[in-house]
């Protein structure tokens, strides 16, 4: 008979207790993944809100604040509506309102209806789409400024390609941006060139959403082309038509780049000077940043008041 052994037992300890309890095993593992796991969304997240309250909320408020203030020898004073006044009786104050909103209409016109239409063509191709896409939105993807100036380069009273075509074809030349009454139109077709193609991809999709039994029922009841696009495509991509002429409206009434390039900003008579042109002057060549802020917060108010007006409107339609 042999001796009982005496080394430690290695056995599992859950052995020795009683029947009815099991071992509790830490969770500590789990736990701390979990941490690990929401420390690192709650860092993502709190870095966007630090870049939001930087470059977004703190010049909102500091425009709002700027819009009741003056600064004069490094002093600053509260002088109530006074920058709103001085803004109110420039004369051309008017006349930046007046160009802002023909170009917004214009552009409209044109930046509305032609990516709509380009959307519809290429949703007929059945071959090529990708390269039809590529060719569309490639004037997007080049800097504005090279894209402003070969649109300076073409509307050249001189030697500009335009020009060049109409004499071909036996027309008088055209002043293209010195010409009062073309500038602003040369305006917004050079800014309808470069920034159509992200709208036409968006109506692209919208339009690939529709599904084919309701142009096929339409063709049965023997309706041609426009009266498909009138009586499908249109309904059908109601709601991307809606927010989409929200967001050009928005875009359309502050632009800048493309007046300030083709026409150096203000152009023939003041016939291009665009209200974000003018909180421009204000800001950089008058150092008036109070009128500038000031000027800023009417845009500010309008467009907001524009945009709660659509999201009412969308309410009550859907309603």
């Amino acid at each position: 008979m042999s001796a009982p052994s005496l080394t430690p037992t290695t056995a599992d300890p859950a052995r020795h207790l009683p029947p009815h309890k099991t071992p509790v095993r830490p969770s500590g593992g789990r736990f701390a993944k979990s941490l690990r796991r929401n420390l690192t969304a709650h860092a993502f997240l709190i870095g966007a809100v630090i870049c939001f309250a930087v470059f977004s909320w703190y010049p909102m408020i500091r425009e709002f604040l700027l819009a009741f203030q003056r600064t004069e020898n490094g002093e600053t004073t509260w002088v109530g509506l006074d920058n709103l006044t001085t803004v109110y009786n420039d004369p051309a104050f008017w006349q930046a309102w007046r160009n802002t909103l023909l170009f917004t209409v214009l552009a409209l016109l044109l930046g509305f209806v032609v990516p709509f239409a380009v959307a519809i063509v290429i949703n007929e191709f059945h071959h090529g789409q990708g390269y039809l896409r590529l060719l569309v939105y490639l004037p997007v993807m080049l800097p504005p400024v090279a894209s402003v100036l070969l649109f300076k380069y073409l509307y050249d009273p001189g030697y500009g390609l335009l020009n060049e075509l109409l004499a071909f074809l036996h027309l008088p030349e055209q002043q293209w941006l010195q010409d009062p009454d073309l500038s602003m139109l040369s305006v917004v077709i050079a800014s309808t060139w470069m920034n159509m193609g992200g709208a036409a991809l968006i109506y692209l999709a919208a339009l690939q959403g529709i599904p084919g039994e309701l142009y096929e029922a339409a063709e049965l009841d023997g309706a041609g082309l426009f009266r498909k696009i009138w009586h499908v495509t249109i309904p059908q991509t109601r709601l991307i038509l809606s927010l989409m002429l929200l967001m050009q409206i928005i875009a359309t009434m502050q632009v800048f780049v493309e007046p300030f390039l083709l026409t150096g900003g203000a152009g023939p008579e003041g016939s291009t000077t665009t209200v974000v042109y003018l909180i421009y002057q204000y800001a950089f060549n008058f150092n008036n940043y109070g009128a500038a802020a000031a000027l800023g917060l009417l845009l500010l108010v309008l467009l907001a008041g524009f945009s709660a007006a659509y999201v009412k409107l969308s309410r009550t339609e859907d309603a």
